[in-house]
């Protein structure tokens, strides 16, 4: 056991970096690396020829369920069998070329792709993963994953170059609002906010339980400087591809906020408390 324990974490790096490509969060990578090990824990270890290739085949097979759990994308069920079906002849860990980072930018583009999509761009253009080996993972013939990953590539070099100063930019000013919302601070979240934005609410996220409407910068930043102690317990996201915030409540979604943008200043924000609601939305926790 301590042997086979030494030899996943020689993998532990790799597996990181493939399961946060593919979900975007680094606390579901964890989780995602940590069934894979689960997983291996419960293999005979002695039948897997490479293992390099068995765990990021698992590890892709964890983050895929995970993507379609969020039920924000339909596709074809795929069946749940698991890594033995992949051809362990080759060796993808020791031909990989791992990629050094991935910004927000290309998280929003990667998280606009359908889930084998994004599957079979992560596994083979980041990580050199060949398509005999990620055609099992999502019930298609290598040919078929070939251009899953080639479409997959045409719309993240057509969206990411344009989507980087503006994911960035509205990064920035979300960044600020939560900081001032924090700090009670009135006037630095008047500077953010748009003379005529709206703040929507469901009647979930108000003491009232009735919805709430705000128009104008005064009344939004009054709002948002009077909710000092719910901003202390939220964190930043991508919520349907778009920067926004959400609050968690023991681990889970409670409060959630999506922005809209004129002019590079807030002129829309969704509060979503609503549950229906909430298990709607495709969200993505940014670290």
């Amino acid at each position: 056991m301590d042997r086979l324990t030494e030899r996943f974490e020689e993998h532990r790096t790799r597996l990181r970096a493939v399961a946060y490509r593919m979900l975007g969060s680094a606390s579901e990578a964890e989780d995602a690396v940590q069934e894979t090990w689960l997983r291996l824990d419960r293999t005979d270890a002695g039948e897997i020829e490479n293992l390099g290739g068995w765990l990021t085949t698992v590890v892709a097979r964890v983050c895929l369920n995970v993507l379609r759990s969020r039920g924000h994308r339909r596709e074809e069920p795929l069946d749940d069998q698991l890594a033995e079906s992949a051809d362990s002849s080759a060796d993808p860990a020791a031909d990989a070329v791992l990629a050094d980072s991935v910004g927000l930018a290309m998280l929003v583009v990667l998280d606009t792709l359908a889930p084998a999509e994004r599957l079979a761009f992560v596994l083979h253009d980041m990580f050199a993963v060949p398509f005999d080996e990620i055609a099992p993972l999502i019930d298609r013939t290598p040919a078929a994953a070939r251009q899953l990953a080639s479409r997959a590539r045409r719309r993240v070099q057509g969206r990411s170059a344009a989507a980087e100063p503006d994911v960035a930019r509205r990064r920035q000013v979300v960044d600020a609002y939560l900081a001032a919302a924090r700090g009670g601070d009135f006037d630095a979240l008047l500077q953010l906010l748009h003379p005529d934005v709206v703040l929507r609410a469901d009647k979930a996220a108000g003491p009232s339980r009735a919805p709430i409407f705000l128009r104008g910068a005064g009344k939004v930043a009054r709002g948002a400087a009077a909710a000092s102690v719910r901003a202390a317990v939220t964190q930043l996201a991508l919520v349907n591809g778009g920067i926004g915030l959400v609050m968690a409540d023991e681990g889970r979604p409670s409060v959630v906020l999506a922005f809209a943008f004129v002019d590079g200043k807030i002129s829309e924000i969704d509060v979503i408390a609503d549950r229906e609601r909430l298990r709607g939305l495709d969200l993505v926790m940014v670290d």
